[in-house]
This record gives C-alpha cells, sequence and structure tokens, in this order.
C-alpha cells in the first residue's frame, strides 16, 4: 500500500489498548466518557489530524486515524483519560496502514473481542464515524472503511453461527449466575446502573431466570423507570442504594462512572451477597472483598468462562475470516483504483484539450462543419482510451506505479490528490 493511496503525508494507523494485555485497573485508566470523546475529537481537529474514529469499550480504547508519526494518536488518548504514555507503551498494540485495516476488520467483526462473536463494538464504531463526520474528521478514506467494517459484521452475523446464543458482557455475566446460583428464580436481584449494559443485562435477566424480585435502581430515576416498565420490574430511588443492597442476593453494578460507585461502606449485609461488576473502570471497589460472605467478580473474570456455546462459535472462525478477506479485497480494490484516478480524470482533461484545439482548427477549415456529429465522436473515443488506460492499469500482472509514471511522462500530465 503506498503512502500517497491512502493520504498526501500521513499514514493510516490503529493503536490502542485492550484486554489481551491490560487488565480492568489499566484499561480503566484509558476509558472514555462521552465529554471525554468530544474533547479529543475537538483536540484532534485544533491539531490538525485529518481523519479519526475512536472507540472507548469495557474491553479496549483504540484511535483509527492518519498522523505523521503515531505519537500524535497516543498523545490525544493520553491527554483525555487518566493514563500515561509509559502505561500506554507497557500495554498497547500499534499497527499501520495494511495492518491497521485489517485489525479493524477483525474488531469489527466480532473476532477480536473478549466474549468471541459479541458485536456490541461494530455500533459504537458506526456512532463514532457519525460523530467524526460532523466535526470534520472523516475522510473519504476512513467512512469507505468503517462501511465496509459493517458490511463485514452484518454479513458474519447473518451467515455464520458465531453469534450463536449470546456473546455479549451482559448475558455472560447472567450465564455466571445461572450457573452458580441456586433457586436464583427466588433471589432478590438488584440491578445498579441502567446503561445499555445496565438495559441488555436486565433483559437476559428477565428472559433467563423468570425471577419476580428484580429491582432497579439508577441515578436518573425516569431512565430506570422506562425500562421497568417494560418488564413490569421494581424501581427504586437512588437514596434507597444501601437499603436494597442489604436485601439482595445478587448485586449488578453497570454504572458506568469514572470511578467507584460501590464500597464497603455502603454494603451493610450479613447474609451472603454476590456482586457482579459489569463497569470498565471498575465501579464496584475492591475493598468490598474484604467484608465476610461477599463474592466480587469483574467482567474479566466472566469472560474465562466457556461452555459447549463458546466451542461452537470458535469452529466458525474460518468462515467469518473469509467473508472479512472477501469485503477487505473488494475495499482494497477501491483504494487501488483511487491511486490512478487522479492520473485517469488528468488524462481525460488531456485529451479533451487536443479535441477542443482540433474542433476549433475544424470548424475555421470547413464551411459545414457537423459540431454535433464531431462532438459525439470525439468524445465517444475519449472515454475509449481512458477505459482502456484503466483496464490496464486494473491488470494485476503490471507494475500500477511504472504504468502511472509512464502515462504522466508521455502525457505531460500534472495530477492532484485527494483525500
Amino acid at each position: 500500500m503506498q503512502q500517497y493511496n491512502i493520504s498526501k503525508s500521513n499514514s493510516f494507523y490503529a493503536l490502542g489498548l485492550s484486554y489481551k494485555k491490560a487488565d480492568a485497573d489499566m484499561r480503566g485508566r484509558f476509558s472514555l466518557d462521552e465529554n471525554s470523546k468530544n474533547a479529543l475529537l475537538r483536540q484532534a481537529k485544533e491539531n490538525g489530524i485529518e481523519s479519526l474514529v475512536l472507540t472507548s469499550t469495557c474491553n479496549r480504547t483504540e484511535i483509527y486515524g492518519f498522523a505523521q508519526h503515531p505519537f500524535q494518536l497516543i498523545k490525544l488518548i493520553c491527554d483525555n483519560t487518566n493514563g500515561t504514555v509509559d502505561d500506554f507503551q507497557k500495554v498497547a498494540y500499534i499497527y499501520k496502514n495494511k495492518e491497521a485495516i485489517s485489525h479493524m476488520f477483525r474488531v469489527g467483526s466480532g473476532l477480536d473481542s473478549q466474549i468471541l462473536g459479541d458485536f456490541e463494538i461494530i455500533s459504537q464504531i458506526k456512532k463514532s464515524a457519525i460523530s467524526s463526520k460532523k466535526i470534520g474528521l472523516l475522510n473519504p478514506f476512513l467512512e469507505r472503511l468503517v462501511n465496509a467494517v459493517i458490511q463485514a459484521s452484518k454479513r458474519i452475523k447473518t451467515e455464520t453461527e458465531i453469534s450463536s446464543g449470546a456473546t455479549s458482557v451482559s448475558f455472560a455475566s447472567v450465564r455466571y449466575i445461572l450457573n452458580t446460583v441456586e433457586d436464583v428464580s427466588n433471589k432478590n436481584i438488584l440491578l445498579f446502573g441502567t446503561g445499555k449494559i445496565g438495559r441488555n443485562t436486565c433483559e437476559n435477566l428477565v428472559k433467563h431466570t423468570k425471577n419476580e424480585h428484580i429491582t432497579l435502581i439508577n441515578r436518573t430515576k425516569n431512565t430506570a423507570e422506562h425500562i421497568a416498565g417494560k418488564f413490569n420490574l421494581v424501581v427504586k430511588d437512588y437514596a434507597n442504594l444501601q437499603e436494597e443492597i442489604s436485601k439482595s442476593d445478587i448485586l449488578i453494578v453497570a454504572t458506568g462512572a469514572q470511578r467507584p460507585t460501590i464500597d464497603k461502606h455502603i454494603v451493610q449485609t450479613n447474609k451472603p451477597l454476590l456482586i457482579l461488576d459489569l463497569s470498565i473502570p471498575k465501579n464496584v471497589n475492591s475493598n468490598v472483598a474484604e467484608l465476610p460472605n461477599i463474592q466480587l467478580i469483574h467482567l474479566d473474570d466472566l469472560s474465562k468462562i466457556t461452555d459447549e456455546t463458546h466451542e461452537n462459535r470458535k469452529e466458525q472462525i474460518p468462515l467469518a475470516e473469509s467473508i472479512i478477506d472477501e469485503v477487505k479485497k473488494e475495499f482494497n480494490d477501491w483504494l487501488e483504483t483511487r491511486k490512478f484516478a487522479p492520473t485517469i480524470k488528468a488524462l481525460k482533461c488531456k485529451l479533451l484539450d487536443f479535441k477542443n484545439a482540433e474542433l476549433e482548427t475544424q470548424r475555421k477549415k470547413s464551411s459545414n462543419f457537423n459540431e454535433e456529429q464531431a462532438e459525439l465522436i470525439s468524445n465517444n473515443i475519449i472515454q475509449k482510451i481512458t477505459n482502456h488506460f484503466a483496464h490496464h492499469l486494473k491488470d494485476d500482472n503490471i507494475s500500477t506505479d511504472d504504468s502511472l509514471e509512464l502515462i504522466k511522462k508521455v502525457f505531460q500530465l500534472e495530477t492532484s490528490i485527494d483525500v
């Protein structure tokens, strides 16, 4: 992949950190809430970054974008999170150009997810691309790439069984409860936090536990009430959190805050309590584990649980990868076309100049010059010539770069590059 094929002076990078090398605490340092994401985009725009898409989930924080050097993008992450450059270097990965493209396909298609086949990441990539486009940070290359990744993700979801069963963090938590808690339908379950993960967890709880003792608490009560209304659940005020925890057998925390929302001082109970923390950064303070009868499980623990469904999904990986290869080839073919498009455009303009000059000469020579017929014939010839050159440049058996240079030299072309 030639650099000018993508950008005039920059390379395309995918960089960040994920569950593979960064534990929950480290990922928490680099997590981005909505305000931080917006601040990062503004800073990128002010610093002259030409195109950028970012993701921040419980499993990863990543930037896909253009830069002269990856440190320009690393700085954006570190300036807008609690992470440092030293922290980043310990756990990060950096991919460039073709490798960056391949990485984005795997992430968006659920093959790089902590729970194989989890497609929730693709919705964030879509949302991030929309935010970037609004601020003028989405060039044609990255917009086309995002759309290709979305296409691959959709095909994998519909043409394979890699997402058979449920694959999300929310379902993993419910599956853990079903596997470890006896008589779960009669347990008191408290769900604290009704954002996206909380909503999905709530739906899975209702569907799979057959439990009628589920209580919701959210800082914004009407959000919880909206969800509770769908499932006929109980909603309590945030002020009653400590009291409701004391009544619970299972506490699920999905608050998505930047610091712990639960610590040992508000867990006042003498009976066994299972606490599941589904947040990054961790929203349950580790000091809770100091209390007797408390079992604290984090989402990193949930991802380690394998079952028959997971093994079946792994068998679908080769088929998913073949779909990615097919869509990626289409994208790379488009990318190759962009390499010679400016030259073909310049060639066509040069031929039009030849045509106009010759027509002007013939008008002066002939009193009965057929303007319409001459225009039609000459335009058809120009189109055939440019099509012939374009077809030649698409041939895998020739050197596109050498051919481009020869065409430019023969026709004395000056080309401009569109990003």
